[in-house]
């Protein structure tokens, strides 16, 4: 049976959709808010964010920022082996330069993927509040992302579900994580 006609279909809708979704060209302050979630999901500011708080917080943040970070490097070298076996261009445009130079393949979103995990690990790790921003947050990011261009809906969908299922798996692995990494660091101090 052949499934290139279904598929044509799907990628077709998909394009459709995220073009219709899409505000990158348009000024306003609507295209300033989808910037500001877009970058936001960006690997650079959590992975300093999390070394920051492991260095300035009590030992529960400390647990939680080893635990977000170690989870947030495996995540990324799944999205990576996706995305370049894969290897689905990201939708053109001018926006996003630095994402368009360093990482030209857009299946699956890594930010959608990251913005997923972090708040699926924070409903297990906690607190409540901080676990129910984040479930708000990581749409707006997903979202941002193809509202400015650099992604379409099934990347995003994809990555959500990925980092959604990766945020699960860690959390079951989250107190070893803290034993192997906590006496790791130690052992360098």
């Amino acid at each position: 049976m052949d499934n290139m006609p279904l598929l044509k279909s799907i990628l077709a809708l998909d394009l459709r959709l995220s073009s219709q979704i899409r505000i990158a060209e348009r000024p306003g302050p609507l295209r300033s808010v989808a910037i500001f979630f877009a970058h936001s999901g960006d690997s650079w500011f959590w992975g300093l964010a999390l070394i920051i708080l492991w260095f300035t917080g009590a030992d529960a943040w400390k647990d939680w920022a080893l635990i977000q970070l170690a989870s947030i490097s495996l995540l990324v070298a799944v999205v990576l082996v996706i995305k370049f076996s894969i290897r689905r261009r990201r939708p053109q445009g001018e926006w996003g330069g630095i994402y368009r130079n360093t990482d030209p393949h857009s299946f699956p979103s890594g930010h959608a993927a990251r913005a997923f995990l972090i708040a699926a690990l924070a409903s297990g790790l906690g607190p409540p509040w901080l676990a129910v921003i984040l479930w708000i947050w990581a749409p707006l990011v997903s979202l941002a992302r193809v509202a400015m261009g650099v992604h379409y809906l099934s990347d995003i969908a994809a990555g959500a579900l990925l980092g959604s299922a990766m945020g699960i798996i860690c959390f079951e692995f989250s107190s070893w994580m803290v034993t192997a990494l906590g006496g790791l660091i130690q052992l360098i101090r």
